[in-house]
């Protein structure tokens, strides 16, 4: 599963996450790609299983890009605690997605095969997502 390597901070704040995506909004590598419709985020466990049912449903042809990384870790309390002590350990990796963010991207296979391939990606992960292709404001399929 994703995760960094080494991170200069254990632990980090929830933060706010106004605004859309300016940044990988677009196809910048292959010819379709999953945007984000939602905010919120979304889990290393998430994109593994994602990118595992796009890659077995175009049968390892075509070429996949993932363009979000875990990076934030979330903490969590052990069950059954009483209140204080202090913050829980990390347990998941999340990344921060915002709307109009690129989460995968793919090349090599036909439109049919993309569109089928990117709902079925799009519906493991907990945010709303849209099926995008090459083009002006045109729809995969």
């Amino acid at each position: 599963m994703l995760q960094p390597a080494k991170v200069k901070w254990r632990k980090m704040q929830k933060g706010r996450r106004p605004g859309l995506a300016w940044r990988g909004s677009s196809l910048s590598f292959g010819d379709y790609g999953l945007q984000a419709v939602d905010r919120g985020w979304v889990t290393a466990r998430e994109i593994e299983a994602a990118r595992v049912a796009l890659t077995r449903h175009i049968k390892r042809g075509g070429r996949v890009w993932v363009r979000i990384f875990p990076d934030k870790p979330l903490t969590k309390k052990p069950a059954e605690t009483r209140m204080g002590k202090g913050k829980g350990a990390p347990e998941v990796w999340v990344a921060v997605v915002k709307p109009g963010r690129m989460i995968f991207e793919m090349e090599g296979v036909t439109a049919e095969v993309a569109r089928q391939a990117l709902q079925l990606a799009g519906s493991k992960l907990s945010i709303a997502t849209q099926v995008r292709s090459r083009g002006i404001g045109h729809h995969a399929g």
